[in-house]
C-alpha cells in the first residue's frame, strides 16, 4: 500500500488529515465542478459544498480495490452536481431510453463513430434533454464501465452487436442476468474469476448455456452495470427488473 493510500484511508476517520487532503485536492475538485456545471466555480458558490461533500463521500467509499480515488472521487462529484441540476430543473430522474439502445439496433442518423454506436446513442440521448451536464456524466459513467470491461477481454463499444436481438432472447438474458445478480456466490465468481459459470447459472436461471454463451458479453456489462453505481447507463436496463 502505498502513501497516498495510507492517507486516503485514514481520512475516512481522522479530520485532520481529511482537512489536508481537500486542500490538496481543492483545485482538482473546483475544476471537476467547473466542467460539469458549465462556468466558472468558486468556494462561495453553493456547487462548491456538493462537490466537498461528494468529496468527503469518495473518501468514505474508497477502498485500494477500486483503483484511482481520483477518478472515483470525480465520478462522484459529477453525479452529485447533475443531480442538483435535475432538481433544480424540475426535470425527472429517470431518463426516457430508446428501446433500440441496448438492443443491438443501429440508429440510421448516427453523428457518431460507427464502431461506437451505443456510445452514441447514450450520449446523443442526453444531449436531445438538453442536459450537457448528463451528458458528461455519461462519458464518465461509460468511461468506468470501459475499464472494467477490459478486464474481461472486450469493450464496452462491443456491446451493441453483443446484445440480444429477439425479444424471446432478450427475455432469457434478463432472467440470467437476475438470478446472477441475485446470487452471491455466481456475482463472487464473476468478479474474482472474470467469467459467467455458465453451468450453474443455466441450472439455477432455467436458460439454455447456447444463449448464455452467446449472449456473455451482455450478460456480464449488465450484471456490472446493475451491480454498480451507474444511474444513467442502469436506466436502459430497467427492462431487467422487470418480472
Amino acid at each position: 500500500m502505498d502513501l497516498e493510500q495510507s492517507k486516503l484511508l485514514a481520512a475516512k476517520t481522522d479530520d485532520r488529515v481529511f482537512e489536508e487532503l481537500i486542500e490538496q485536492n481543492k483545485s482538482r475538485i473546483l475544476r471537476c465542478a467547473s466542467q460539469t456545471v458549465g462556468r466558472y466555480i468558486t468556494e462561495s458558490d453553493d456547487e462548491w459544498s456538493i462537490a466537498l461533500l461528494a468529496f468527503h463521500e469518495a473518501v468514505q467509499s474508497y477502498t485500494p480495490e477500486k483503483g484511482s480515488f481520483h477518478a472515483l472521487a470525480a465520478l462522484i462529484i459529477r453525479r452529485r452536481l447533475v443531480d442538483d441540476l435535475r432538481k433544480a430543473d424540475n426535470r425527472s430522474a429517470e431518463i426516457s431510453v430508446s428501446p433500440e439502445v441496448f438492443s443491438g439496433a443501429r440508429a440510421e442518423e448516427n453523428t457518431f463513430a460507427p464502431d461506437h454506436a451505443l456510445y452514441g446513442a447514450v450520449i446523443k440521448k442526453t444531449v436531445e434533454l438538453n442536459a450537457t451536464a448528463l451528458a458528461a456524466n455519461a462519458r464518465a459513467e461509460i468511461a468506468e464501465m470501459q475499464t472494467t470491461l477490459k478486464e474481461f477481454g472486450f469493450s464496452f463499444f462491443d456491446l451493441a452487436d453483443a446484445s440480444p436481438k429477439a425479444e424471446k432472447t432478450k427475455a432469457a438474458c434478463a432472467i440470467a442476468i437476475r438470478t446472477l445478480l441475485d446470487s452471491e456466490e455466481l456475482m463472487r465468481t464473476l468478479r474474482e474469476k472474470r467469467v459467467i459459470p455458465v453451468r450453474e447459472l443455466s441450472e439455477r436461471s432455467g436458460v439454455h448455456k447456447k444463449i448464455l454463451e452467446r449472449h456473455r458479453k451482455y450478460i456480464i456489462a449488465a450484471a456490472n452495470i446493475l451491480d454498480g453505481d451507474f444511474p444513467i447507463l442502469s436506466s436502459y436496463l430497467r427492462f431487467v427488473r422487470k418480472e
